[in-house]
């Protein structure tokens, strides 16, 4: 398959070992993976913050940029939820084919086990848009279950929000900074090394959180850890 990568601009900036992990990951299933360059925002943040004027040339850019592949694969599931249950509501029709990794992994190459390697204790959290938007539902547990050397436990008020939302962490930073409280101590309760999800965004909030608590436990994305291998592990 003919896939291209929408690599979003939270990976793009601050993640791109995401988008690389997401390459290796496809190469190594058969996909040849393009990255179009001439790809900017999904135009989410500008939506979401009442910019609709703002974010509906973002759209068409998505639309005509992503235009021919067979799939576009998007290593987030808040933007690929952008492109496929908002577009419309600006009057653009988004191209065919778009799915969040865990969607394109099992429903379009119907893989669950992808050859990964990761000896670790991991746990998973659904974000908001995965679960309720995409409805991704077990998917990355399928996945990650696959995975040789990785213990899968359950994580505590996994449907919870963790508090990020883009710009509600930004203009309600006290109710933001409670939820991500509730979500490490859940976290912390697991007594995972690693924890996992489908979104930068939600993993760099809770990340932080992790970190000035020195507690030891990393975030990665799932694409990171379905990319190890017993050579290379994340």
């Amino acid at each position: 398959m003919r896939v291209a990568l929408f690599v979003t601009c939270v990976n793009d900036t601050l993640f791109p070992g995401t988008g690389k992990a997401t390459v290796r990951l496809l190469e190594r299933l058969g996909c040849t993976v393009d990255f179009p360059l001439e790809q900017t925002c999904c135009g989410q943040m500008h939506f979401n913050t009442g910019y609709r004027d703002d974010a509906r040339p973002l759209a068409r850019r998505f639309t005509a940029t992503f235009d021919g592949y067979d799939a576009v694969v998007v290593p987030s599931g808040s933007c690929a939820a952008m492109v496929r249950e908002w577009y419309p509501s600006l009057g653009v029709t988004p191209p065919e084919g778009v799915y969040e990794l865990s969607e394109f992994l099992v429903d379009v190459l119907k893989v669950t086990d992808v050859g990964a390697y990761f000896p670790h204790t991991v746990t998973y959290h659904p974000t908001c848009h995965s679960l309720r938007s995409l409805k991704v539902g077990s998917r990355p547990f399928d996945l990650l279950s696959h995975v040789r050397g990785l213990t899968l436990v359950p994580l505590g008020g996994a449907e919870e929000c963790c508090g990020f939302g883009g710009t509600f962490a930004l203009k309600n930073p006290a109710v933001s900074a409670a939820m991500c409280a509730d979500k490490v101590r859940n976290v912390l309760d697991t007594g995972a090394e690693v924890l996992c999800a489908a979104d930068n965004s939600c993993l760099m909030h809770i990340g932080g959180s992790l970190t000035r608590q020195r507690t030891g436990v990393r975030v990665l994305h799932l694409a990171q850890i379905l990319a190890s291998t017993e050579g290379d592990t994340a």
